[in-house]
């Protein structure tokens, strides 16, 4: 892996000259993929994590302290593999919802953190987690894709964009398809302006039927040291933008008009 110098330089780039670069010792990872704990948590903390394959995840409600994680295998989703299912390509030319960018993120996590998932009997995203991605956020490191029923917000995900890798970290839905039509469209506006990889950290049921799979802990690091100093090629905001308003355009029922 190179030297420290690009994360360095990333940092500067987010946050200014007084950014504090924190290295990690991955190889001490357990084979669980817990790499170790800090009672500590900051912007600056979580990017270098970011930057090194690490992310926190802990449940903040029980009093423990920041769970840090490096899992192996680690499961992503290339962009150039993704295979959306024929149900949800058509459901997106038909969508009853409009699409934005970074328009609700706050919205957006809170929502991820309150909505109901079958299977999940709690959240690890707790109020110190959403006031750390709020900042990331406000740094143009965290995005959110939203979908919006008139001016209901029916469904929407966040996550962590470094260079050409997006780290997904959650997605809400309160009406029918509204999070997984906005993960589609994100989609396409990433891999059209470059974006490589998908991090969906573990597995996920939704990301394995897209083309998700298991790659070990070296190979993506590996990935990530090439990825993440590389800038996208368009403005993500920009693309995505002209693509919801294409979509929103094409599934518009059309009148005849009078001869």
């Amino acid at each position: 892996m190179e030297s420290v110098d690009w994360r360095a330089k990333l940092g500067a780039e987010r946050f200014g000259s007084d950014f504090e670069y924190t290295h990690f010792f991955v190889r001490d990872a357990g084979r669980n993929g817990l790499l170790g704990y800090t009672e500590e948590l900051t912007p600056h903390l979580v990017f270098s994590a970011y930057l090194q394959g690490i992310f926190p995840w802990y449940d903040e409600s029980s009093g423990d302290p920041v769970l840090w994680w490096s899992p192996d295998p680690r499961f992503v989703l290339p962009v150039n593999e993704i295979r959306f299912p024929r149900s949800a390509v058509k459901f997106l030319k038909h969508s009853p919802y409009t699409y934005t960018i970074d328009a609700a993120f706050f919205r957006v996590i809170e929502n991820c953190a309150h909505v109901y998932r079958a299977g999940q009997d709690g959240t690890w995203i707790g109020n110190r987690m959403i006031d750390i991605y709020c900042a990331l956020h406000e740094r143009g490191i965290a995005h959110s894709i939203e979908a919006w029923h008139g001016d209901e917000l029916a469904g929407g995900l966040y996550g962590v964009l470094i260079g050409k890798v997006f780290c997904g970290e959650s997605m809400f839905t309160r009406e029918s398809n509204a999070g997984k039509s906005a993960f589609m469209l994100f989609v396409k506006a990433f891999e059209k302006c470059g974006g490589v990889l998908i991090d969906s950290q573990v597995y996920t049921e939704n990301i394995a039927r897209y083309g998700g799979r298991n790659i070990s802990r070296s190979a993506f690091l590996r990935m990530e040291s090439e990825l993440l100093p590389q800038k996208l090629s368009g403005d993500l905001r920009k693309v995505f933008t002209e693509i919801a308003a294409e979509t929103v355009y094409a599934s518009r029922p059309r009148t005849e008009s009078a001869s």
